[in-house]
């Protein structure tokens, strides 16, 4: 049993697959070749937003949309203190400073009403530029986009949406990667929509912020070529061979998603009465890049993990410490946040195995072991 099965998706996709690598082999275009102009503008299409830039990773995504607005020093940059330090790693690199907020214990995503306590905090102090919000659609559900726009709105602020673990997942009609002054994802193997190596993609409706990125991801090179620097930059591009493989992922996404799912429903029918289950808002969509538990407590959660493992079944903790108890960030300000939320969610929780391809015999496996 596999914590995610990419074997069976690639069995099932194996000869589109290995056709479109053969093509990239046989052109020879292995940087922005034209699958990743064809990718691009398939994502974009999907997401319904103008520009798609494909980059190296979804970290690098990140830094892409910091430098795109200037986040550097002396600025303040809002995040979940559940997430993974990629989300605010690229801010601390140009200089920023991280502010966590605590989390909603109902999504896991970034508290609103945290979110403007932190604000005012920095505001108040008068130490750093409040710049930024990074909103992380945690565990494939989408932040509370409409609080969190309000509220940047009144601040100032500039919104960016972190969804690498959301891709595909719906609020009110609107699809992940459209929320927010921009947006990035993440297409590492084991995310919803994952290649077979690293890449990632910006989206904003912002033409010329579309320009900047395109620019920062190649050197920050001008309109008359790589060689006509007009800023600092990277060197990420998503690798043609990459882009290839997403194609026909990609044409079977929205199927996969269903197939969470029936497993999503399943699982929540068999596990309600005992943990605390994924809760889903009224029109959202999930995409459950990991199907996540709550127990009672920590003991109970230890407990359960030592079943699991001694059964033969793959689980994770995501995550088990919390940002702002990080040993990197022990020197970065809180403002009194007392993250009761976080700090019980990482305590509590444990994921199982979830893919599209889990058979029904490995759920049933599952279950009978933690119900058992």
């Amino acid at each position: 049993m596999d914590f995610i099965d990419l074997k069976t998706q690639y069995n099932n996709l194996k000869l589109k697959i290995n056709e479109n690598i053969e093509k990239v082999l046989q052109h020879g275009q292995f940087i922005l070749g034209p699958e990743v102009l064809e990718l691009e503008s398939k994502l974009s299409e999907y997401c319904n937003v103008k520009h798609c830039i494909s980059c190296a990773n979804g970290t690098d995504a990140l830094q892409i949309a910091y430098m795109a607005y200037g986040i550097g020093e002396g600025d303040a940059v809002f995040c979940p203190d559940i997430t993974f330090i990629a989300s605010v790693e690229p801010a601390c690199m140009l200089g920023a400073t991280p502010v966590f907020c605590d989390i909603t214990m109902d999504t896991y995503n970034i508290c609103p009403d945290s979110l403007e306590k932190q604000i005012k905090a920095v505001i108040s102090e008068g130490k750093y530029n409040p710049k930024a919000v990074v909103a992380v659609d945690f565990l494939g559900q989408l932040a509370d986009y409409t609080r969190l726009q309000k509220i940047c709105d009144k601040y100032n602020l500039i919104l960016i949406e972190d969804a690498a673990q959301s891709f595909g997942a719906i609020q009110n009609g609107k699809k992940a990667c459209s929320f927010g002054h921009i947006a990035t994802t993440s297409f590492f193997p084991a995310k919803p929509l994952g290649c077979y190596g690293d890449g990632g993609a910006v989206f904003t409706n912002d033409d010329n912020i579309a320009d900047i990125c395109k620019s920062i991801r190649v050197h920050g090179k001008g309109k008359k070529g790589k060689y006509h620097n007009v800023r600092i930059g990277l060197n990420s591009r998503l690798d043609t061979i990459q882009a290839a493989i997403l194609l026909p992922k990609l044409q079977i996404f929205d199927n996969e998603v269903e197939l969470r799912e029936k497993i999503v429903q399943k699982y929540n029918h068999a596990f309600s009465n005992k943990y605390v289950i994924p809760f889903v808002p009224d029109n959202s969509r999930s995409v459950y890049a990991q199907y996540a538990l709550l127990a009672k407590d920590k003991i109970e959660r230890d407990n359960v993990i030592e079943k699991l493992s001694k059964n033969n079944i793959p689980n994770m903790i995501y995550y088990p410490i919390p940002q702002h108890m990080l040993p990197v960030f022990k020197e970065y300000p809180i403002y009194e946040e007392k993250f009761t939320n976080s700090n019980s969610y990482c305590d509590r929780t444990f994921s199982l195995p979830m893919s599209p391809y889990l058979s029904e015999q490995d759920q049933s496996v599952i279950i009978n072991t933690l119900i058992g």
